[in-house]
C-alpha cells in the first residue's frame, strides 16, 4: 500500500526515496501510529518532508491518496450557459476577417492620435455604433469601445479585449492590497525569510549562560555575567505594488505577497502605482487624491539601503514606458522610462517580481523593455522567482 503512496508523493514532487519509505515502514511496525488517518499523516510528513517548502505538496499527494481529492480543472468544469449580454454586444467584433483587421491602418503614434481625438470631440454631436470614424462601439474606429483597431483610445470600456489600446480614457477604482489575507501556503513566508539580516543591538536582561560559563572560566572561576543582546531584524524593504486593469487577474497571488512581507519585515514601506510609475505613487486607493506621494519625495526620504520591490504584469502598451503623455490616467510630462531610471539608480538593490507566466513575457513588448530597464532582475511571482529576486537583493 505504502508504495502507491510513495509514487503518489513523488508525483506531486516530494523528494521522497526508499529510505524514507522503509523509516515510515518501520515506524507503523513498532506502533508509533495506529488506527488514527490524524496521526499517520503527522508521522508521514515528519519522515518524507525534509523541506518547509514542500508542506503544500506533501497535503496534496495525502489528500489525494487517502481521500481521492485531486485538483480540479475549473475551465473544464464550467457547465454550458446562455451568452452573456456582453459577448452579444462584442459580436460585430467576429465578423472581421484576419485580412480586414490587416487593412485597418493606424494614425500614426499618439500625438496624431490625440490630435484627432480632439477634433472628433468638437464635431461629433449624437451617439455611433458599428461605424469607423466617430468615438462609439462595435465598430473599427480608433476611439470608443468593444471594437477593433490596431491603434486607438479606448474610452468607457471595463476591460481590454486586444491590448491595442495606446491609451485609455477612464478614471480608474483601486482597491487596497489586504495584508491579512489568508496564505494558502508557508512558501511566501519562507522565500521572503531569506531576505531578513538580523543584528545584536540594545540592552536586554537575558541571561546568556553559555557566555557567563565561558567568561568566568577565564576569569578563574570569577563571576561574570554576560547578557544576550536583543536580536533585531535590520533589513529595509519598500515595495511598488502595480493595481488595477490588468493586474486584476493575480490579485490574489498579490495579497498572499503583501501578507507574507508584513509577517516577515518589521521595517518595511509600501506604495501603489499603475502599470508603470510617474511622477507620483500613492498609500490609498480609496483616498487617492489625498494619499499621493511625489516620486522625488519618494527617492529623498528612503535610503539607499532599502531593497526596492516592484511587483506587476509589466503588460502596458509602449507608449506607457517609453513617450510622454503615454500614462492611461494623465499626462505625464516625463516617459516612465525616466522614473524608472531614477530609482533603479538610487535604490541599490532592486528587483521586480512578475506574476505573468514567465513563457509569455516574450510576446510582450513592454515586459521586454521593462525588462531591459532593470537590466534583466525581473523574476517570476513563483517560489523559484522570490528566491531568485531574494538572492539578488542580499
Amino acid at each position: 500500500m505504502l508504495i502507491a503512496f510513495l509514487f503518489t508523493l513523488r508525483k506531486h514532487g516530494v523528494n521522497a526515496s526508499l529510505r524514507e519509505l522503509m523509516d515510515c515502514i518501520s515506524a507503523l511496525e513498532k506502533g508509533l501510529c495506529f488506527g488514527s488517518i490524524e496521526d499517520f499523516y503527522a508521522l508521514a510528513r515528519v519522515i518524507f518532508v525534509k523541506d518547509e517548502t514542500l508542506f503544500d505538496k506533501f497535503d496534496r499527494a495525502f489528500a489525494e491518496y487517502f481521500e481521492g481529492v485531486e485538483q480540479v480543472d475549473v475551465a473544464s468544469a464550467i457547465t454550458k450557459q446562455a451568452l452573456p449580454n456582453e459577448w452579444l454586444r462584442k459580436e460585430f467584433e467576429k465578423q472581421l476577417s484576419e485580412e480586414e483587421k490587416a487593412k485597418l491602418k493606424s494614425l500614426g503614434g499618439l500625438d496624431n492620435l490625440m490630435e484627432t481625438l480632439k477634433k472628433r470631440l468638437a464635431e461629433q454631436q449624437k451617439r455611433h455604433a458599428g461605424g469607423n470614424k466617430w468615438i462609439g462601439t462595435g465598430g473599427t474606429s480608433p476611439f470608443g469601445a468593444y471594437g477593433y483597431h490596431p491603434e486607438g483610445v479606448r474610452i468607457g470600456q471595463h476591460t481590454g479585449q486586444h491590448s491595442k489600446a495606446v491609451k485609455v480614457w477612464d478614471k480608474r477604482q483601486y482597491k487596497n492590497l489586504d495584508k491579512d489575507a489568508d496564505l494558502s501556503s508557508r512558501n511566501l513566508k519562507l522565500a521572503l525569510k531569506q531576505l531578513r539580516k538580523f543584528a545584536h543591538s540594545g540592552h536586554s536582561d537575558t541571561l546568556d549562560l553559555n557566555q557567563t560559563i565561558e567568561a568566568t572560566a577565564k576569569q578563574g572561576g570569577m563571576l561574570n555575567v554576560k547578557m544576550a543582546l536583543q536580536r533585531q531584524n535590520t533589513v529595509n524593504v519598500l515595495m511598488l505594488f502595480d493595481i488595477g486593469g490588468s493586474m486584476d487577474e493575480h490579485i490574489q497571488i498579490c495579497e498572499q505577497l503583501f501578507s507574507a512581507a508584513h509577517n516577515q519585515f518589521k521595517h518595511l514601506e509600501f506604495f501603489y502605482f499603475h502599470n508603470c510609475v510617474y511622477e507620483h505613487v500613492w498609500k490609498d486607493n480609496d483616498r487617492l487624491d489625498d494619499s499621493l506621494l511625489d516620486t522625488y519625495q519618494l527617492i529623498n526620504k528612503f535610503g539607499k539601503d532599502y531593497r526596492l520591490i516592484f511587483v506587476g504584469d509589466a503588460t502596458m502598451g509602449p507608449y506607457e514606458i517609453s513617450y510622454p503623455g503615454g500614462s492611461v490616467e494623465h499626462w505625464n510630462q516625463e516617459a516612465g522610462s525616466v522614473w524608472l531610471q531614477r530609482l533603479t539608480a538610487h535604490f541599490s538593490k532592486v528587483a521586480w517580481l512578475n506574476p505573468q507566466p514567465q513563457a509569455h513575457w516574450p510576446y510582450y513588448q513592454s515586459i521586454q523593455q521593462i525588462g531591459d530597464l532593470m537590466e534583466d532582475r525581473m523574476f517570476p511571482l513563483s517560489l523559484d522567482g522570490i528566491t531568485q529576486a531574494v538572492k539578488s537583493l542580499t
